[in-house]
């Protein structure tokens, strides 16, 4: 595998070399001081560009970065739609090596329309446009305190999903079933165990991106706990998941409401987690 230093030097050497380029930016976890080094990092760079559509148009430069592995490009999947209006074409390329490059272009003359990223770090800069930019750090990716109304939207998503997991166990509907768990109801109970990290540490805590960071700050009860909550394909222990996300949900919902003022519905939860309960026992 290439070095840092390497692909650094590759990056920033092709942008030196091609006048179309006028500046190259570094974003992500490379330019976050504090973020664990290993070999799976991505090379976030922006190419600021004189303009994008011949870079898209003819795409020999990628040899010059190495033999990709696998390649894609968002701005043009019929998957994921990207916005009409954006300037910028990205190419996500992994290369045989294992390093990657998330290489977006953008052009210079918009750079002002570019959405701000607190861990950006200017590596060239030709004429000037982009001028120096404040210490890179994880300010713009900490978590916001919720509202009352965003907190309540969250409890109240969790427990209502939660009867959906509990129709397809009873069911047997094993996709539908980890659908509904792993899809809206992980997700709430991760964005709750988020709010939760950030009013324990004053918002200045990191739970990272899906919560990747949370082993860090949560206490080794709730992290367990956490870990019990990824079950695999058996009925019985998606079950036994349900309720150890329900409990955890809890725990950290109520903690949330007590700092922030908020007032946490025990009888949403104690009427899903009866139903809950009630939906386990029925016989088929």
């Amino acid at each position: 595998m290439r070095s840092e230093r390497d692909m650094m030097e590759l990056i920033v050497g092709f942008a030196k070399a091609d006048e179309r380029v006028r500046a190259v930016i570094l974003n992500g976890s490379r330019a976050n001081p504090d973020a664990p080094r290993d070999c799976f990092q991505d090379y976030d760079i922006v190419y600021a560009v004189t303009e994008v559509e011949p870079f898209v148009r003819d795409r020999s430069w990628i040899d010059r970065f190495g033999d990709v592995l696998i390649m894609q490009t968002p701005d043009e999947t019929s998957l994921f739609p990207s916005e009409a209006d954006r300037p910028g074409f990205a190419f996500l390329m992994l290369f045989r090596d294992g390093n990657r490059i998330d290489l977006t272009f953008w052009p210079v003359d918009r750079l002002d329309e570019m959405e701000e990223d607190s861990l950006s770090v200017v590596l060239l800069d030709k004429d000037g446009a982009i001028g120096e930019l404040p210490p890179p750090g994880v300010r713009g990716y900490l978590p916001k305190p919720p509202t009352s109304v965003q907190f309540a939207d969250c409890c109240n998503e969790f427990w209502w999903v939660s009867t959906y997991v509990a129709k397809g166990l009873w069911r047997r509907e094993l996709p539908y079933a980890k659908a509904m768990l792993e899809g809206p109801v992980r997700a709430m109970l991760i964005q709750m165990l988020k709010w939760y990290v950030a009013e324990m540490s004053d918002y200045k805590a990191d739970p990272g991106k899906e919560g990747k960071y949370l082993q860090r700050h949560l206490p080794p009860a709730m992290w367990e706990q956490l870990v019990r909550t990824y079950p695999d394909g058996d009925y019985g222990r998606i079950w036994n998941a349900l309720f150890e996300m329900a409990d955890l949900f809890r725990t950290a919902a109520a903690a949330v409401a007590e700092r922030c003022g908020f007032a946490y519905n025990r009888r949403e939860d104690e009427h899903v987690t009866e139903y809950l309960r009630r939906v386990r026992q029925m016989p088929r």
